[in-house]
Formats: structure tokens, sequence, C-alpha cells
């Protein structure tokens, strides 16, 4: 097996743990928020305390990584993860909401290291295989979309007096699973020219119209996404679904989400990476459509699965999109400028969700993603404008290293 083959392997291994924790507590953080929170609205704050814990980590770990080399980054990050399911255990044991909201904010740092083994897997790809390695590894979160609600509903009661104490505590398993994996990964560090090298300033790589179009893919479709996905469980319970159609809801959402990461990288290769950008955001569009139509369970159940759909589109178009625009130098700040947009919007939505769900409702968190979609269907579209004209909005010195 190729080097390169056998990384997505174990990167993509790594990202069903991450995502088996990421499902879970989007699962049961909402829930627990309601029962620990002074006041309803601010059930979703431990989950955007969660995003702004990625925030404040996403720099610092690609900075880490780009020093120690990607292995030890990722083991620093495991570290982290069950750090921070312990003591959101412990917040559950000792009914303490804010402790909680720390636990979360650890928790994120955790999965920003995480979020990184998407480019890890590209670092070392050749470039025909470069989306391909991407998708593939996201695909592993799949795993995580059966596997967490399953673990949820039967965690959540472990400890009677204190339920989802058993879910929190679980995602310690979780992660010592994730650190075992990452012994097999093999991704040499870069040159100690690379790693002194700045390579152009930030504000100069960021004003590539493909770093643009690249980072709005990434982080609105991460921020609706992301809107949906929190409230959702919270406007289930509103309408008087049980904890187990939200869990099954979730399955498929996160079956959408992973599902398509075995095709996407072909459908790029074959259609562009923009196209695949569009489609994703149409898919968005309708998401929002099916969600509107009514509040039964087969409309979460749609909604949610269209909209894993659409993200993964986007998501994986952007992060493709992302190589194009950078240097070996310049690649850990690149990522970390990127995935930065994108927990800065998580966060966002997050913090959005709470308040409009308990102060408008449903509708309101739909219509409230319809101007960041026309915002990222302008942008893509000026790019698809660009190119037909002969602009490929990549800077000469990133195309170079791109084809190399």
């Amino acid at each position: 097996m190729q080097k390169q083959h056998r990384n997505v392997l174990v990167l993509s291994a790594c990202q069903a743990t991450l995502q088996t924790g990421g499902v879970t507590l989007v699962l049961i953080t909402g829930l627990s928020g309601v029962a620990l929170a002074p006041n309803a609205a601010f059930a979703t704050v431990p989950l955007t305390c969660y995003v702004i814990g990625s925030a404040l980590t996403t720099y610092p770990a690609s900075m880490l990584m780009k020093s120690v080399g990607r292995r030890s980054g990722f083991q620093t990050g495991t570290g982290i993860g069950m750090c921070g399911a312990g003591l959101c255990g412990l917040a559950l044991y000792l009914a303490n909401f804010w402790l909680l909201c720390f636990g979360m904010m650890i928790m994120g740092s955790y999965t920003a290291f995480g979020k990184y083994y998407r480019f890890a897997a590209a670092d070392v790809a050749d470039s025909g295989f470069r989306a391909k390695a991407i998708s593939l590894t996201l695909a592993g979160g799949i795993v995580g979309g059966f596997v967490a609600p399953e673990m949820a509903k039967r965690t959540k009661d472990l400890f009677a007096d204190h339920m989802f104490l058993g879910s929190y505590l679980s995602l310690m398993a979780v992660c010592v699973v994730a650190a075992l994996l990452l012994t097999q990964l093999d991704i040499p560090q870069l040159s100690e020219k690379e790693r002194n090298e700045g390579g152009r300033p930030m504000r100069e790589i960021m004003r590539q119209p493909v770093f643009i179009v690249a980072a709005l893919a990434g982080a609105l479709s991460y921020g609706i996404m992301n809107l949906f996905m929190t409230s959702t469980p919270l406007a289930m319970r509103a309408h008087d679904h049980h904890f187990n159609s939200a869990a099954f809801v979730l399955e498929w959402h996160v079956l959408g989400m992973y599902g398509p990461s075995f095709f996407t990288g072909s459908l790029i290769q074959k259609f562009g990476v923009l196209k695949v950008i569009l489609a994703g955001i149409v898919l968005l569009f309708g998401a929002v459509l099916c969600a509107l139509a009514g509040t039964g369970v087969i409309n979460f159940w749609l909604a949610l699965f269209v909209l894993g759909v659409g993200w993964n589109f986007m998501y994986v178009g952007g992060s493709t999109l992302l190589t194009e625009c950078h240097t070996p130098a310049e690649r850990a700040k690149t990522q970390a400028a990127n995935d930065l947009m994108v927990f800065c919007t998580m966060a966002v939505s997050s913090m959005s969700s709470g308040l409009l769900l308990n102060v408008s409702g449903w509708h309101a968190v739909n219509y409230g993603t319809i101007p960041f979609l026309l915002l990222a269907l302008g942008a893509t579209s000026w790019l698809v404008w660009l190119r037909r004209h002969g602009n490929s909005g990549v800077a000469p010195l990133a195309q170079r290293a791109t084809r190399a």
C-alpha cells in the first residue's frame, strides 16, 4: 500500500473518532445546557464555548504541528480531549453550568487539532490525488454518525442521578482510541528551511480570489450547518419529539455529511471544484425549504440529510480549493487562517441558534441562513467568471508550488 493511501486510511479512522465525539456533544450538550443553565436562552452557550475553544486553538495548533510534525501535534490534541471530557463529566456530577462551559471550551481545543486531519492527508498526496485524499479522510466521519447516537443513548443513564455523565466520560475512551491510531501515521516533518520560512504576508495570501472563495465555502457551510445542527435537538424537543427521534435525525444528517465523501473527490476531478461548491449551495437552499415545509420528524430528517450533503460539497470543495493558494512554507498559517474563520463563524451561529430558537422559533433559524447562502453563491460565481476570462485567482508563486 502506498504511503499516501495508508496515511489517508489512518486519518480517516481518526476522523471517525473525532466525529463520534462531535456528534455526541451536539446530541447531549444542548440538553445538558437546558438542565443546568440559569436561563433557557443560554442552553447553547456550552456549544458556543466549544466553538470558541476551537477558534482560540486553531492557530497555535497549526503552528505547533509546523514545528513538531503532524503526528505529535495530533497526539497532543487527543490528550487535551481526554482532559476536556473529564471536566464535562465533573460538571454534570456537580451540576455546574459554568464548569460545563469551560470543559466544552477544552473539548473545542481538541477539535481544533482534529480539523487538520483533512489537510494532513493533502500534505503528502500527489496533486491528482489531493481532492480524493481530503474527501476520503472526511469519509471516516460517517462512522461517528452511527456510533455517536447509539453511544449517547446507551450511556446517558449510566449514572441514574446525573443524566449524560456517562456520555461525557465515554468520550475519554474515544480519545484513547484516536491516540493509538495516530501511532501509525507517517507524515514527514517540514524541512528546517520550510519551518523557518514565513512566506508571503498573510494579507497577500488572503487577497487571492481563490482564498476568498475557499474560506467562504468552508466558513459559511460550517456556520449554516452548525446553526441547524445545534438547534435541531432543542427544536425537536419543543415540538414534542422524543430524544431517540433527534438521535435518528442526526444519524442521517451525519450520513449526509460524510457519505458523499466516498465520491466527492471524484466529482471534483470530473466537473471541477467550483461546480461542486455551487451544487452544495443549491442543496443548502433545498434544506431550508424542507425545514420550512413543516415540523414533523420527516421534515427534520429530510432537511438535515440534504443539509449534510450540501455541507459536504461546499466543505470538501473549499478545502481542496485552499490547497491551490499557498506554498509549503505558508501552509500552516494559511490553513490556520481558514479554520479560524470557520470556527469564528461557527461561534456566531452557535450563539445565534439558541437565541433565535428561543425568541423567534424554528422558522427564524431557517430564514437567517438565506443571506449567507446568497453571499456564498455570489462569491463562487465571481471566481467562475474570473476563470472563464483567463484569471485563475491564484498568485504565480502559489501556482508553481501547487503544481510541484
